[in-house]
């Protein structure tokens, strides 16, 4: 699964004070992340990024395009939501509505579905704009199509990407009377993406209001709203996360002190969860719970539901050292820290803006408390000291991100492990549904998603998919996120392209491949342009590069042979990913976007998954996920060492779409070595139809 840059976006960046930005896999705009050196530690501080500011752009409306029904429901809505904007303490022009919680995750608790629920577009990218008589919704390249058979004549499609198009700020001050006032929960906002939105409206004398004691699509959502995920939180074993949870505080707590900080705010889901070897199912598809973690230099406390917390989970947390507090204690806390005085490390790219506000706020009502006491002469604060001991806010990058993508030897052989039974479950769904075609026999997308999803429940370990499949035949391959449903998907059979995106998570792991097939006979052009992918997945899988390089440097490795005949695709070409965490993980990615300039790293895994899709035609793609590793070479320019990658998936690539007369010698070696491997590591844990049909797509190909 791939996202534009890294697999999620987020919709507004920017620089904060003395932040760093630091783009993380949200909603509207790319993960540009920052650039640290090598990590002889757990924990690194990263030097400043350079700012790069993500335009969400518009295009003209869907309905221009094709006639697009009204949609009564959605109008409703919008009418319930604009009746809001002049109650008392709203008193608003315009409200926004983001993708993400208040951890800016990407995938998200049904309840927090906001954006969805008010506009019906169900992707997990796209950022919603309601005014007193506009609505328009902003989406990336993935998910235009879908879009456009969501949305209804009610909605504006925003087409992010497209050249020549306002950003959602430049729209707001386009359409908005001077001097307006746009709400937004500070919750759902990174606090670098709200001081952006601040900034960039006040150029039209435009106020930016945190509504911080109400939602409103949560008011108009009302008893129909899911409930909050309550289910129960699990110790993640440490033979599976390889550190316990003593060592990795130690070694932030040496972050903090050598910074000059006294506490760190973390609220990034899956950096709680890691840092605490605790897993939990508060999202589809990721191994989280919601919660936000406060670690100072002598002690450590858990903002949870504390309802999910067993004594299991109890026990590791009091033998941790970790305080267990209410969840929506949060503000209150971090009001506690500014007023005895805390230096607090806060992430301003992936910490809310009510936090950092509310932090702010409590550190000058403590600076105001310190100047009336020194005007008024006390002893106890005199002019020499007061000032440089009081709170202060530190604006960095999280350094658990770093240390969480630097994957220890237990985390990567707990994913190599995975890789294997999902190659095997993966091989036992290829031989079904060629099986089924064979017997034309009916057969729906949605229904070869719960299929493969059976084969993989069967695997030992197994949890829970890391994404929803994207299993998509013929045009709706071209839909580059696309999630089937079973009332309107298409049927999958021998005439098409067929496009399988997935992913799954287990107990010692995360998978994410994609497959395409033909079940069939395809086109000269299909396999002009599959081949074309095919070059470019093997250029990157080959690459050899310098410590120090950033992802962006080989993105062009993998576009290299499309661009050789005009041709490209709208996503980035790698994305990290978790060790039995999120299937999407910064800081590191591949991609056009030169934004982030993370180096990779050795213990880094990112996904390998060039492209090509024709709009209402077919789509193309394959992915395999690569480990960063050290590589001999036999110099080393500068004095520094050269990286390279170890697969960690194995399953076969289809041969028949491949023209091998486009394949070099080497090429075609690659291929041969790859379905060698394959075999060799996946044939011991399967026998019958599934085994057979793992020999007959491995063996070496001929050159004709």
């Amino acid at each position: 699964m791939h996202s534009l840059s890294s697999h999620a976006t987020r919709p507004l960046s920017s620089s904060f004070s003395h932040s760093t930005s630091y783009f993380r896999f949200i909603s509207l705009s790319l993960p540009f992340l920052h650039s640290p050196k090598s990590h002889p530690k757990l924990f690194t501080i990263s030097p400043k990024a350079p700012t790069f500011t993500i335009r969400s752009i518009s295009a003209k409306p869907s309905s221009e395009l094709r006639p697009k029904r009204p949609n009564s429901d959605s109008d409703s809505k919008l009418r319930a939501l604009r009746d809001l904007f002049s109650k008392p303490g709203v008193g608003i022009d315009a409200y926004i509505i983001p993708s993400q919680d208040a951890h800016q995750s990407e995938f998200i608790a049904e309840c927090y579905m906001r954006r969805t629920y008010i506009s019906g577009f169900t992707g997990s990218a796209g950022t919603a704009v309601v005014t007193k008589d506009k609505a328009a919704l902003w989406t990336d390249g993935r998910y235009f199509l879908q879009a456009e058979k969501q949305l209804s004549s009610s909605w504006i499609l925003m087409r992010a990407g497209n050249f020549g198009v306002p950003t959602t700020i430049e729209w707001l001050n386009d359409v908005l009377a001077p001097g307006g006032r746009v709400g937004i929960d500070p919750f759902l906002f990174s606090s670098d993406a709200a001081e952006e939105l601040k900034q960039g409206i006040a150029n039209k004398n435009h106020e930016l209001v945190f509504l911080y004691d109400k939602n409103l699509v949560d008011e108009i959502w009302k008893e129909s709203r899911p409930e909050p995920p309550k289910k129960p939180i699990r110790v993640h074993e440490l033979k599976y996360a390889g550190a316990d949870v003593a060592s990795k505080l130690s070694s932030l707590r040496s972050e903090l002190v050598a910074a000059g900080s006294s506490t760190i705010v973390i609220s990034m889901l899956d950096e709680v969860a890691w840092l605490l070897n605790l897993r939990g199912s508060d999202v589809p598809h990721s191994p989280v719970m919601y919660a936000y973690l406060i670690v100072e230099i002598d002690k450590a406390k858990l903002f949870v539901d504390t309802s999910k917390v067993g004594t299991e989970v109890l026990d590791h947390l009091e033998n941790a050292g970790i305080e267990l507090r209410p969840y929506d204690s949060i503000l209150s806390e971090v009001e506690s820290l500014a007023a005895k005085g805390a230096k607090v490390w806060l992430d301003a790219s992936s910490v809310n803006a009510a936090i950092v506000h509310t932090y702010n706020s409590a550190c000058e009502k403590y600076y105001e408390s310190l100047e009336s006491k020194r005007k008024s002469k006390t002893k106890e604060y005199d002019d020499s000291n007061g000032w440089s001991e009081g709170p202060t806010g530190m604006y960095r990058v999280s350094p658990v991100s770093l240390a969480k993508a630097l994957k220890n030897d237990a985390e990567l052989e707990g994913m190599r492990s995975c890789h294997l039974r999902d190659a095997a479950a993966l091989a036992q769904f290829w031989v079904w549904i060629e099986e089924q075609i064979n017997k034309n026999v009916k057969l729906t997308e949605v229904e070869a998603a719960e299929k493969l999803l059976e084969f993989r429940s069967r695997q030992p370990g197994f949890l829970d998919t890391s994404f929803d499949t994207i299993s998509g035949s013929g045009a709706n391959g071209a839909i580059i996120h696309y999630k089937p449903e079973p009332d309107s998907c298409s049927v999958v059979n021998e005439r098409k392209l067929f496009l399988l995106d997935s992913g799954a998570q287990y107990v010692d792991g995360t998978t994410d491949i994609t497959r395409t097939v033909h079940f069939g006979e395809p086109s000269p052009r299909q396999k002009d342009c599959f081949t074309r992918v095919l070059q470019g997945h093997i250029a990157l899988d080959q690459a050899v590069f310098p410590e120090n390089t950033p992802g962006f440097v080989l993105d062009a490795f993998a576009r290299s042979f499309l661009w050789k005949i005009g041709l490209d695709y709208r996503h980035g070409t790698g994305h990290g990913v978790g060790a039995a965490l999120n299937v999407h993980e910064g800081p590191q990615s591949i991609s056009f976007r030169f934004g982030n300039t993370t180096s990779l790293q050795s213990g880094m895994i990112v996904s390998n998954e060039p492209g090509y899709y024709e709009d209402h035609a077919f789509g193309i793609r394959i992915e395999n996920l690569l480990v960063v590793k050290e590589v001999d070479t036999p110099n080393r320019f500068g004095g520094i060492g050269y990286l390279g990658f170890e697969k960690l998936t194995y399953v076969p690539i289809q041969a028949k779409l491949i023209d091998l007369s486009l394949l070099s010698g080497a090429e075609f070696d690659w291929l041969n070595d790859y379905h060698s491997q394959v075999w060799d590591k996946v044939s011991p844990l399967l026998d019958g139809p599934a085994r057979q049909w793992l020999w007959n797509n491995t063996r070496p190909l001929v050159k004709q």
